[in-house]
């Protein structure tokens, strides 16, 4: 069997782990239609498609790369801000989902929590914290067993989660009060809670873990938080029209890309000035995003229009798009050799 070495993984924020191979496969998960689509980095072609389950959501790989992870859920789909029937959600759906990237296929699923959507991977690579959207709590997964380690409570809605490189902190963001909890993930306990407003939906660290950007949805901009204070610094307004989803930071730290979702655009924010330096036409309605090993290019899960944009950052140009299945989500970068 190939041996698989992960760079980094995504919906909300992006961790490197290993950037030494040129050639590695990208993971979307497809909510709509309950697979999960394989794409060769080296050509950018759809390579294979596999069935994983109801609604995979947040998708990330163990740090040697021979696992990867996707949040199941038989939650129904609803609108922002409607609570819809509860009582029609297949529970026995929701898990998180193990998969073998060399074979491609499902070969394990664990309960793991209600609804969960996105989840981070602790810094020591043995715990995953999971959010678990309708149950206001993280979970935290043994990833060697798949058994519970524990649930925190946090606040209404969470949905993004990150760990912190430096510190090992985990941010859990909860759209409903638009705050930000920061948690130990050792003492399993929450440390600070951050107001930001906003429906934050994702979480990205630089690689020093000095600062969390924070995406606000129905703020249309994104929160920047001293990682080691936790308190808000500042809000980086965003372009008219922007409905910010997904966060990735540049293996350098100078620049975060920020997914618009309806806005149909990449925002590119220079962190050294905290504003935008320029914004990238993608596919419709992008939310999940992730840079592939070398930094230098960034793949966009486009929900709308069912692709995933392969974006040169370099240019600051869409170079193709790839036709994956129905709401493409998250993606997650698997490096190989």
């Amino acid at each position: 069997m190939r041996s698989f070495f992960v760079f980094c993984v995504l919906v909300a924020g992006a961790i490197v782990v290993n950037a030494e191979s040129p050639s590695y496969l990208v993971f979307v998960s497809n909510e709509h239609s309950d697979d999960v689509t394989v794409i060769d980095g080296a050509t950018d072609e759809m390579v294979a498609t596999f069935r994983v389950g109801k609604r995979p959501r947040g998708i990330h790989a163990a740090p040697d790369g021979r696992r990867l992870f996707v949040t199941l859920s038989g939650s129904p789909r609803m609108a922002p801000g409607i609570d819809g029937n509860r009582a029609s959600a297949d529970k026995t759906a929701d898990g998180l989902g193990v998969i073998d990237p060399a074979a491609r296929k499902l070969i394990d699923r664990w309960h793991v929590g209600s609804d969960p959507e996105q989840f981070a991977i602790s810094k020591d690579g043995k715990f995953a914290f999971i959010a678990n959207e309708d149950d206001a709590s993280a979970s935290i997964i043994d990833l060697g067993s798949g058994q519970s380690r524990g649930k925190i409570n946090v606040s209404d809605e969470p949905e993004g989660v990150g760990v912190n490189p430096e510190s090992g902190e985990v941010y859990v963001t909860c759209e409903e009060k638009g705050e930000v909890f920061a948690i130990d993930p050792d003492a399993q306990r929450v440390i600070a809670k951050i107001d930001t407003g906003g429906r934050p939906r994702s979480v990205a660290f630089p690689s020093d873990g000095s600062r969390a950007y924070v995406a606000c949805e129905n703020g249309g901009y994104v929160a920047v938080i001293d990682a080691k204070s936790h308190k808000l610094l500042s809000k980086i307004q965003l372009p008219t029209g922007s409905l910010p989803m997904g966060t990735a930071v540049s293996q350098d730290g100078k620049e975060l890309y920020v997914s618009t979702g309806r806005g149909n655009a990449v925002a590119v924010i220079d962190t050294q000035k905290n504003e935008v330096a320029t914004t990238i036409s993608v596919g419709n309605r992008v939310w999940g995003i992730a840079l592939d090993p070398s930094g230098s290019k960034l793949y966009t899960a486009n929900g709308a229009s069912n692709d995933v944009s392969v974006v040169d950052l370099k240019s600051r140009k869409e170079l193709r798009r790839i036709k994956v299945g129905d709401g493409p989500w998250g993606i997650a970068i698997v490096s190989r050799e």
